[in-house]
């Protein structure tokens, strides 16, 4: 039995599991896979207040939870297979046993989107859907394609431009969605071309892409493209991790919170990308965890 239970470790979690601790309280997160997250598995980490310099996502998720367990939080790797929210005390069932908690926060954030295209399935770590931090520097010398045009798809189309040949940013809308500073950053390299309303389409290979397919959104004609050994990143979004939570009434996959994060059954918290929310950033993720856990700590 503990005092707060915390799903997902990521920045919202492990703020989550830094307060709740601070307040006294005996604190578990689950996490099934890394602490960090997506941001974790990011190449880079910008704008968030007092980073390291060149910090990366692998080296925000180390400091993150290197404090977590300095403060005391008990990190548990494990993957929650069934939740129980309502009632006085709450359950989560997990590959490695049973938790239980008079307080929750569900912080477990979401999953990359996928495109559903021909071959995306079939050529997953074959040179589509890749990882810029993970695979960027084995595709050095080759031509690159980046599907997304918000932050974190230019952020990623950014660093893959110092190792490719070449970067493509294959985007929907009419211009890129991402902030100014990205979009001056994008004009001044020289390897970095932009195709707007366009969709990647299909991608063909074996072993690796071959050739690959990129679709107008204006007329809806369809260009093939041989490039054999390309490197394909996509960065479409994500979608949220809500599956588990049945006994939550939705909006658009999100679970709705009031401003103390508690969701609208008692002792249940939500915080970061999980929850409906405008803005979803780390600062964002970071003050949602903060603000569950000192209220899940309270009501105790």
């Amino acid at each position: 039995m503990y005092d707060i239970i915390i799903i997902g470790a990521g920045p919202a979690g492990i703020s989550a599991g830094i307060y709740a601790v601070s307040r006294g309280k005996r604190t578990l997160i689950l996490e099934k896979a890394q602490v960090g997250g997506i941001i974790g598995k990011v190449s880079t980490v910008t704008h968030y207040t007092a980073i390291e310099k060149q910090e990366t996502g692998a080296t925000f998720a180390a400091r993150m939870k290197k404090q977590a367990l300095q403060a005391g939080v008990e990190i548990v790797q494990a993957e929650a297979v069934h939740v129980a929210l309502t009632g006085e005390v709450k359950s989560v069932t997990a590959d490695r046993g049973v938790y239980e908690a008079k307080r929750i926060i569900l912080a477990n954030g979401g999953t990359p989107r996928k495109l559903g295209i021909p071959g995306e399935k079939e050529l997953a770590g074959k040179g589509m859907g890749m990882n810029a931090a993970r695979d960027g520097a084995a595709y050095a010398g080759k031509n690159v394609y980046v599907v997304g045009g918000a932050d974190g798809a230019v952020k990623e189309a950014l660093y893959l431009a110092g190792f490719a040949k070449q970067v493509t940013i294959v985007h929907f809308e009419e211009q890129l969605g991402c902030i100014a500073e990205f979009r001056q950053k994008v004009a001044a390299v020289g390897n970095i071309s932009v195709r707007l309303a366009s969709r990647l389409h299909a991608v063909y290979g074996q072993d690796q892409v071959e050739r690959l397919e990129i679709a107008s959104e204006q007329d809806g004609s369809i260009e093939t493209i041989e490039d054999p050994g390309c490197g394909i990143f996509v960065y479409a979004g994500i979608l949220p991790n809500t599956e588990l939570y049945t006994e939550l009434a939705l909006e658009g996959g999100y679970i709705p919170t009031n401003d103390k994060m508690e969701t609208a059954i008692p002792g249940v918290y939500a915080a970061g990308d999980i929850r409906v929310k405008q803005v979803r950033q780390v600062a964002t993720a970071v003050s949602d965890g903060a603000i569950a856990a000192i209220n899940a700590a309270m009501e105790q």
